[in-house]
């Protein structure tokens, strides 16, 4: 080391603890800085707070969680204690069903002190089930709202401008003339388009599905108010449902899946070739369009924007609103700390500035004014809807949702099971192994079918009798007759040896082919918990070839438990223009087999 060096170690010296006297001063009195470099207020000690416990619908959940972070550092207090909001996400209607057969947590999660849903159609649901089985009232005589979006039908623009948009006025009755049409597109000058073809979701859980389903019923009668059981019980209006639900092209619990598959097929060149139209929020025709289906602001501009756009079709004959209410519960497990509690959130999310961030993510504000997204450049209109519809009484709603399982389109399943030898592997703290909560749940969901659905059973494993890689335990047919059969044959299974997955799925597509049904929603849905293990058959990309195929049937496959190949499992499932859904935690396997049985 030469002197200079030497002279100057007590210069520097000097200058690194005057740096940590300064950081360690700034950060005592200033309260630290953030990522920018501007002041941020330190979080409060959240465990000190007030928590109120909110389950929000999916589509706004992600931005809800975000506002609750703000919220927690806002200085908000009750009784001179922070408050914090927990938000979880839960389906509308999984969420009703829960409070309405009294939530419990081992089963439904923690219990919400607050509920807000998309819609108050399911507010209205749960005041019916809960009169119906004499249990309280949950819900307060002041329901406010936070946000607020219109049902639309979503349509590939060249599609809607086929049909006149925006000027033109259009509904559920010119869709339900399209579908009966033969000629499909045809009848409008592009019979390359093939049939109309809807994309809707399931009633029992979705508001989409639900809220669609209602307009229809509006729609079929011609009424704008005052529906009643006896007007929507006549055959010219069953009919009329029937019609619209006949051209659906599978069902699903959640919008979501509609519009990833879109995305995916616009991807490759084929916009214009899944669906026709998808019934959803206004919201979610602008999440589409900036290519983020999911609606979560963490994800914006990871995706391109489509080639082929949706624009929003609001029906001639009046629509629901997604109004997104704030149902603090009327529960025995919400004290008055938890309701001042929400009330303070409430008031946070209802302010301009929040308002501001629901607009930014195209919600209209909670009194349905529109921002600035909500233009016919993005495919939206903000002078409509021009005919807003109410939720019908509570017993014809109930009515109108539990008519769906006798007017929705049939399907024809095959339900294929892994019974490999880690199919017997024990999940902790259950005391059973993965095959026998598979059996319980596929037992379980046999009774979302409907008597006249087909649907046929196969396992599959490694060196079974003749060297065979699956078998059919019961052939397609109704299910109807045959429920103990299923039962019977479920409840027999036992763990065996490897998995030969391609060439499994690669038969049970081919044998729904071979007796395809146009008028039914033709499927397979396979649980496996492995990988492909099958020495004669290690070809993935023939698989794939064979299922984007125009005999269209979609693969639902269940990833079950941590060693399943979800990332395989998720192409074979976009190759066919299914589902994936993911049983990792293979306690959850009972959910998880009520959603996937929603998209029939």
């Amino acid at each position: 080391m030469n002197d200079r060096a030497r002279r100057m170690i007590p210069q520097i010296a000097a200058v690194v603890v005057g740096l940590l006297l300064i950081l360690f001063f700034k950060g005592t009195f200033s309260g630290g800085t953030d990522e920018a470099g501007s002041n941020a207020t330190a979080p409060p000690i959240l465990g000190d707070c007030v928590h109120v416990a909110v389950t929000a619908s999916s589509e706004k959940a992600a931005l809800v969680t975000q506002i609750a972070e703000d919220f927690a550092r806002s200085g908000a207090e009750v009784d001179g204690r922070c408050v914090a909001a927990d938000v979880t996400s839960k389906s509308s209607g999984a969420t009703m069903d829960a409070l309405a057969r009294g939530w419990d947590e081992g089963i439904d999660g923690p219990r919400p002190a607050v509920w807000t849903p998309a819609s108050s159609s399911w507010v209205v649901l749960l005041q019916q089930r809960s009169a119906v089985t004499d249990q309280p009232d949950l819900v307060p005589d002041d329901v406010p709202t936070i946000a607020y979006s219109p049902l639309v039908i979503a349509m590939p623009e060249p599609m809607a401008d086929a049909l006149g948009w925006p000027d033109a006025k259009l509904g559920w009755s010119d869709l339900f003339h399209l579908a009966e049409d033969p000629r499909g597109w045809g009848a409008y000058g592009h019979p390359e388009w093939g049939a109309f073809k809807l994309g809707k979701t399931n009633p029992n859980f979705s508001t989409s599905g639900l809220n669609s389903l209602v307009g229809t019923y509006f729609a079929a009668t011609g009424l704008s108010s005052d529906l009643t059981i006896q007007r929507i019980e006549e055959p010219k209006v069953q009919n009329f449902v029937a019609g619209v639900e006949s051209s659906v092209v599978h069902y699903g619990d959640i919008s979501l899946t509609f519009l990833a598959n879109l995305q995916r097929a616009d991807d490759r060149g084929e916009g214009l070739t899944y669906v026709s139209a998808v019934a959803i929020e206004e919201k979610s025709v602008w999440d589409y369009n900036q290519g983020n289906p999911s609606g979560d602001p963490a994800t914006l501009g990871d995706h391109g924007k489509p080639s082929v756009p949706l624009v929003a079709i609001y029906p001639d004959e009046g629509t629901l609103i997604s109004d997104h209410p704030w149902v603090t519960l009327n529960a025995p497990w919400v004290n008055d700390e938890t309701r001042a509690a929400a009330e303070e959130f409430l008031a946070f999310l209802q302010a301009p500035e929040q308002q501001r961030r629901f607009q930014e993510y195209a919600f209209r504000d909670y009194e349905g004014k529109p921002g600035p997204l909500i233009t016919p450049a993005n495919g939206l209109l903000p002078k409509q809807p021009a005919q807003v519809l109410a939720p019908p009484a509570p017993d014809v709603l109930d009515q109108i949702q539990r008519s769906w399982s006798d007017l929705r389109k049939r399907a024809r399943v095959l339900v294929v099971i892994d019974v490999s030898g880690s199919m017997g592997e024990a999940v902790p703290g259950s005391g059973a192994s993965k095959l026998e909560l598979a059996k319980e749940a596929a037992v379980d969901s046999l009774k979302l079918f409907a008597p006249d659905d087909e649907v046929g059973l196969w396992v599959f494993t490694t060196d079974m009798a003749g060297g065979a890689d699956h078998a059919e335990l019961i052939p397609i047919g109704p299910v109807g007759p045959r429920l103990d059969e299923f039962r019977r044959q479920i409840d027999g299974l036992s763990p065996l040896n490897g998995t030969p997955l391609y060439t499994t799925i690669g038969a049970a597509v081919d044998e729904i082919r071979s007796g395809l049904d146009p008028d039914r929603i033709n499927g397979v849905v396979v649980l496996t918990d492995g990988r492909n293990e099958d020495p004669r058959n290690s070809d993935l990309a023939g698989l794939l070839r064979d299922l984007d195929s125009e005999l269209a049937v979609r693969v639902f496959p269940i990833a079950y438990g941590e060693d399943a190949d979800l990332e395989v499992l998720t192409r074979i499932a976009e190759a066919s223009r299914g589902a994936v859904y993911d049983a990792s935690d293979p306690s959850t396997i009972s959910k998880v087999f009520v959603s996937v049985i929603s998209n029939f």
